[in-house]
């Protein structure tokens, strides 16, 4: 047994000892939607979202010749605009989600200096705060969505959900920049009152990120 540990830490540090690490910063729009159901008989609503600026910090690690790891530690507001409907005047609910949001991702890619990559994984956040940014009308029925920038309101603060993305990166010596479109579904539901009986967001970034090479991979420099 003592044999067997000292040789699965043997590949671990094997495997550490030939990757490739980089560090760098991401920072984009985002666009997100809201869909929620009122109660449990009721159908499907879709409200629009709201566009906001993000960026993150980002490690990349590749442990084989065309697949890695990137681990993002990402400031992200999400959010929700309802009108009251169709007649006038026309008044608006306007609540913003601000986010602590960590995407672990699996990374392929194809290429050489120029790379066309794809990413796909679980994401975790932590809500840091919850603002109404307008509150104009107030529904008797409550089949509409709640406050939850109130004192009372207190939102769920746990986020999880799926990321993928896709995007082209070119190299630089030790450097690399990168564009990407990345998508997340989120099956986080803010409400802990029973007001709504469900929601779920999608989230649209478009980003750029700059990463610097600060470990180079054995296998790169012996093709060197």
């Amino acid at each position: 047994m003592r044999a067997f540990g000292l040789l699965v830490i043997f590949l671990t540090l094997a495997g550490i000892s030939t990757a490739q690490t980089s560090i760098g910063i991401r920072g984009g729009y985002t666009n997100s939607s809201y869909s929620y159901r009122a109660t449990p008989a009721s159908r499907a609503a879709s409200v629009s979202g709201i566009a906001a600026p993000t960026f993150a910090f980002v490690i990349e690690h590749f442990n084989a010749k065309n697949a890695g790891i990137e681990l993002n530690f990402q400031y992200l507001t999400i959010g929700f605009s309802q009108p009251n409907g169709d007649t006038a005047p026309i008044l608006t609910n306007e609540t913003e989600f601000n986010y602590l949001k960590v995407p672990m991702l699996s990374s392929f890619f194809l290429g050489k200096s120029g790379r066309f990559q794809i990413k796909i994984g679980p994401h975790f956040g932590y809500m840091l705060n919850a603002t109404d940014k307008l509150r104009e009308f107030e529904s008797a029925n409550g089949n509409i969505l709640p406050t939850y920038g109130g004192e009372e309101d207190m939102p769920k603060k746990f986020m999880y959900g799926i990321t993928a993305g896709a995007g082209i990166s070119k190299l630089f010596g030790k450097s690399t920049l990168a564009g990407e479109v990345r998508f997340a579904y989120d099956f986080t539901n803010p409400e802990s009152l029973d007001r709504v009986f469900e929601i779920s967001s999608t989230n649209l970034e478009f980003t750029l990120a700059y990463l610097f090479r600060i470990k180079e991979s054995k296998i790169e420099k012996l093709k060197d």
